[in-house]
């Protein structure tokens, strides 16, 4: 008897399993079922009803059908190859069982002579007489065949019969876990337990039943499981005491004079939140959303002057060496020339980095920018008191924990993305972060225009880019692919390019993922200097670069593309005083929600709201790619389907937050869904 604290049973090797060995157990994980609780929430996906018995002469060829016979006589071959039959009979008529490639001795003992056994499988009619071609479903004891089989999705290699044999084993085994949640919030499930949950999760009267208690229980299991554990990272991180930073609210330097604009209201309000974390003596651990073109850096840079008036060193850390190059261009014109800064990347010459990294060690410099490289070994600080990342929605939780651990107990840590995602996926992401949000742009900018052209008017685009170019503006022309495609038919990037060369010659150049970084590096610093008037590229260019002169995109086979990341792409255009325009280009034959995409980024240039309409559209594990960049991957739960769940989480831990000091009774919750080794510090 299993006791009701026993967790360790589910997170067992498949090995502890009868009649799983190495050979089934590595089947499995090639499906990412590392365990016994991962088979759990594999869920079936139809299912077999064998229940119903016929007579033979009731069999209908092609179906699949349970028979009780009597096995009457082996035909075993001698020529190698040929099938075994084993002929069978109840007292309506006869019917061969046809065996390739089994031996004798496992046949004559599944099916012995002159006995009564249960068969189940697919009817065929061959030479006058009806057969079972290797049936999956024999047993003596009617009991085992007459029932429903579920049906999984399975790797090569296993039978669904094997998988079922197993799937029953653990449900017969599953322990009675301690309830973890709060009587308000199961009576809202109508207190079904976790174990009673699972086995109705499985029973094959319920696919597809996701409103029901059982798996809206399961579901809410997963988010709690982990909201708690982002949490215990805000709490582990909120006890950290450091130094207060002094903070001048009225800092000195004329922000209008400089950039010719005023902050916008949601600036300022960020930029409060900030100052307020970096006064207090708790550790900052912040994430800044914003739209494209809502003004991000400025904000983090004027908190960084700040810091600096502290007496601390900043790191400002970009993703690619020419968007470092920017944010440290745009310091040194708006900060007071007292501040020494600095900018190391990897083509940071081998001498010049020695001497960053002294002057770095030794507190000369306040404030470095520049890639990954910032964080090597090698490079040491005086005196860190602030981090501040831009573009880095990649970072897992497991990464930005370790980034706020490096830091130190007085630094505090800034994380910029410029892609708004909905509030249900922002807690999935980064809920282990406080938030920030800045909506409105600065109102010297202008809404992007945006218009759709059928590809066969490719000529009407080519007359408009070439009046943009007399106009002295630049333009960005996008395509899916890199090379030309048989399978796919998009326009490829290297094809547009030796086209539009021939009508704009030796203003063209191009950029994919194939050319090496530095070769990148080189044609976005030409295209910025104005060296080329046309940029082909494939959507690499997606993030975070300013070009203020390139007002015109062109986006190929637009309708291939999610809605966030047109939106993503439109936001290359338009960031200077001048309009932007946005072409998408299709062909005629658009899907409905091609069409719909379209006609949302036309009409809206809000990046929160197309990213929720982008969501609905397409999924929250498609949007943006999150799935394979550190978003929870939820075995169950959806931030679409399931917002209402997402939101009683939220609210249940700031309860937990509250009331709750002790959580060894999530426990057991935390170990089986989220399995991280995050957990194991914090519970």
């Amino acid at each position: 008897m299993m006791n009701m604290y026993n967790y360790d049973f589910l997170l067992s090797d498949l090995n502890k399993l009868k009649g799983v060995g190495n050979k089934t157990s590595d089947i499995l994980k090639k499906k990412k079922i590392n365990n016994i609780f991962d088979i759990l929430f594999k869920l079936p996906k139809s299912y077999i009803d064998r229940r119903n018995r016929l007579k033979i002469n009731q069999l209908q060829v092609g179906k699949i059908s349970t028979i009780k016979v009597l096995v009457k006589k082996y035909y075993f071959p001698r020529i190698r190859n040929l099938p075994s039959k084993v002929l069978c009979e109840d007292e309506t008529g006869k019917i061969q069982c046809v065996f390739f490639n089994s031996f004798e001795g496992y046949i004559r003992k599944i099916l012995p002579l002159n006995q009564e056994v249960t068969i189940s499988g697919k009817i065929n009619f061959y030479k006058n007489s009806y057969q079972i071609t290797n049936p999956t479903h024999i047993s003596k004891e009617s009991i085992l065949v007459e029932k429903i089989h579920n049906k999984y999705s399975l790797t090569e290699g296993i039978s669904e019969k094997i998988y079922n044999k197993i799937l029953d084993q653990i449900l017969k085994n599953l322990p009675r876990l301690k309830e973890w949640l709060s009587p308000i919030i199961l009576s809202k499930f109508e207190n079904i337990s976790w174990k009673d949950s699972i086995i109705k999760l499985h029973d094959a009267n319920n696919i597809g039943k996701f409103k029901e208690n059982f798996y809206q229980r399961l579901v809410f299991d997963e988010i709690l499981a982990t909201f708690l554990v982002f949490s215990e990272i805000r709490k582990s991180i909120k006890k950290i005491k450091k130094k207060e930073k002094k903070i001048n609210t009225n800092i000195n330097f004329n922000i209008k004079k400089i950039l010719g604009f005023n902050l916008t209201n949601d600036q300022k309000k960020v930029l409060r939140e900030i100052n307020d974390d970096l006064s207090s003596k708790n550790k900052m651990f912040r994430i800044l959303q914003g739209d494209v073109g809502t003004g991000k850096t400025i904000v983090a840079l004027i908190s960084a002057l700040n810091v600096i008036k502290s007496g601390y060193q900043v790191a400002f850390m970009a993703p690619t060496e020419i968007l470092a190059n920017q944010h440290y261009l745009l310091a040194k014109k708006i900060f007071p020339n007292s501040i020494k800064f600095d900018l190391l990347t990897s083509k940071t010459d081998a001498k010049i980095k020695k001497i960053i990294q002294l002057n770095l060690n030794n507190g000369i410099t306040n404030m470095v920018f520049g890639t990954h490289a910032l964080f090597q070994k090698k490079t040491n600080f005086f005196n860190l008191g602030y981090i501040v990342i831009d573009e880095q929605h990649k970072f897992g939780v497991k990464q930005r924990k370790s980034l706020s651990d490096k830091g130190g107990d007085n630094c505090d840590v800034l994380l910029m993305s410029a892609t708004p995602i909905p509030r249900t996926l922002t807690m999935t992401i980064y809920g282990d972060m406080d938030l920030s949000i800045i909506k409105d742009k600065p109102k010297l900018r202008k809404e992007i225009i945006t218009y759709s052209k059928i590809e066969s008017k490719l000529n009407e685009v080519v007359n408009y880019v070439k009046k943009e170019i007399q106009n002295d503006n630049q333009v960005f022309w996008v395509c899916p692919l890199i090379e030309e495609s048989t399978k796919i038919d998009h326009q490829s990037a290297i094809k547009k390019y030796e086209f539009l060369k021939k009508i704009f010659p030796e203003k063209v150049a191009i950029l994919h993922g194939n050319m090496t970084s530095e070769h990148r590096e080189i044609v976005l610093e030409k295209f910025l200097k104005k060296k080329y008037k046309i940029l082909v590229s494939t959507t690499i260019i997606e993030v975070g670069i300013d070009f203020p002169n390139a007002n015109v995109i062109v986006i190929e086979n637009a309708n291939k593309f999610g809605l966030s990341q047109l939106h993503q792409l439109r936001g290359r255009v338009g960031r200077g005083n001048k309009q932007g325009t946005c072409i998408l280009m299709f062909k005629s034959n658009l899907s409905n929600d091609a069409r719909k995409r379209i006609n949302i980024l036309k009409k809206s240039n809000d990046g929160f709201y197309i990213s929720e309409e982008d969501m609905k559209l397409r999924g929250f594990g498609d949007l943006l790619g999150f799935k394979q960049s550190g978003i929870k991957n939820f075995r169950l739960a959806d931030p679409i389907q399931n917002q209402d769940l997402f939101l009683l989480a939220e609210k249940e831990i700031k309860r937990i937050e509250k009331e709750e000091k002790n959580l060894v009774k999530y426990k057991p919750l935390l170990k089986l869904y989220d399995q991280a080794e995050i957990i194991n510090d914090l519970v």
